[in-house]
């Protein structure tokens, strides 16, 4: 299958109401980088990080208030305005729950990947930091996501799905499964 240079994507333009998602048919494809996969996107959900992220909610005051031993607190930047305590750059493609086919991989992935229907996990995390630290960059937030024809990720991030389920059915799972592990 041969990959297009340009594809259409959902982009947010600022922080804001509706009126700063905007629908371009001009957006250059990502192309993974090592260890990355390029997934043609078929479905994405949306969750509360697509809606908090496009209105700016959060904030350093959010930050300060979490509890440090989940690695939130301390982290630079002020009142940035977004989940991981990074500065936002746009335009910025958002959507964090990403379900598709990989297309694609980076250096260092197995090309055996190809072909593969995947979950996207949303949150990439520092392997630096302790296993279930939340000093994260989050698809959608602080990189680029789903609201797109095609998504790079991590490949660490792509799971394998090889349930009978729709792929509408499946992009409803990564934030709020992650969400439910964390709980546990």
């Amino acid at each position: 299958m041969a990959i297009p240079a340009r594809m259409a994507a959902m982009v947010l333009t600022g922080h804001g109401g509706l009126d700063k998602l905007v629908y371009r048919d001009d957006v250059p494809v990502p192309r993974p980088g090592a260890g990355e996969v390029l997934i043609e996107v078929a479905a994405c959900g949306v969750n509360n990080t697509d809606l908090n992220t496009r209105t700016g909610w959060y904030a350093s005051s959010v930050r300060e208030a979490m509890n440090p031993d989940i690695g939130l607190k301390g982290l630079p930047g002020g009142d940035v305005r977004t989940w991981g305590g990074t500065p936002l750059a746009f335009p910025r493609i958002q959507g964090a729950d990403g379900v598709g086919r990989i297309v694609a991989v980076g250096e260092g992935v197995d090309l055996a990947r190809v072909g593969e229907r995947v979950l996207v996990d949303p949150c990439v995390r520092d392997p630096a930091l302790p296993a279930r630290a939340q000093g994260v960059v989050y698809i959608g937030s602080e990189r680029d996501g789903g609201y797109a024809e095609y998504m790079a990720a991590p490949s660490a991030n792509a799971h394998a799905v090889r349930a009978a389920l729709s792929d509408a059915e499946l992009a409803c799972f990564a934030c709020s499964y992650s969400t439910a592990e964390e709980m546990l």
